[in-house]
């Protein structure tokens, strides 16, 4: 600290504390005091410090964040990759896809008769072939399938009676038919009786005079 010297005119030695006596003066001290920016000098640095260390954390925490934002990013593109490969390889089922997906074998067989125009010529087949277990043995002894054309089925009864039962029980053997090969095979149902005797015989024949006494 700044101070100084108390310099007695007289000779002071004889006084032991060394107390200046009256008249005495006091010299200023020429060593110079360092210590008043001592404080100030340290205040600075030790904020300087503090910058510098916040400065590096900030920038240690930016580093942190943009590291884990590459390996987020990272995962999710590899996540995002692998699903998309997945997909790829997945099976879709049957049905979706027909070109290259596996179909069941009765449909596969179904579209390429009827791309084949084959399909109504085995619908037929099935109804005549089927007859006595689609209808039943009664029926199907009574009366017979004639011709299937553009969903209408003619039958051939045995009587006339039996043609005219067959016309009430029409609506009931469309059912069972078409319940047995197919929705929409047929749609209607003609019936025919018992056709009268003929006496044409051979492809070449000539008008006749019309009805007459033939046993006359």
């Amino acid at each position: 600290m700044t101070g100084g010297r108390d310099i007695a005119d007289g000779d002071s030695r004889g006084d032991p504390l060394g107390s200046p006596r009256a008249g005495s003066r006091r010299i200023p001290d020429e060593t110079p005091d360092t210590t008043k920016g001592l404080g100030s000098a340290k205040g600075a640095d030790l904020a300087r410090e503090a910058l510098d260390a916040a400065k590096a954390r900030n920038a240690a925490a930016r580093n942190a964040a943009a590291r884990a934002g590459k390996r987020t990013s990272g995962s999710g593109a590899a996540a995002a990759g692998v699903s998309r490969r997945l997909q790829r390889r997945r099976w879709s089922g049957p049905g979706t896809d027909r070109a290259r997906d596996p179909q069941l074998l009765a449909d596969t067989v179904g579209s390429w008769l009827s791309a084949a125009g084959a399909g109504r010529e085995i619908v037929k087949a099935s109804v005549f072939a089927r007859w006595a277990d689609i209808v039943g043995a009664d029926i199907a002894a009574h009366a017979s399938p004639v011709s299937l054309v553009d969903g209408e089925l003619v039958l051939q009864a045995e009587s006339t009676a039996w043609a005219t039962q067959l016309r009430l029980l029409a609506p009931g053997m469309i059912t069972k038919i078409n319940a047995a090969v197919g929705r929409g095979t047929v749609t209607r149902i003609r019936t025919r009786g018992p056709a009268g005797p003929s006496w044409r015989f051979g492809n070449r024949h000539v008008p006749g005079r019309g009805p007459r006494d033939t046993y006359g």
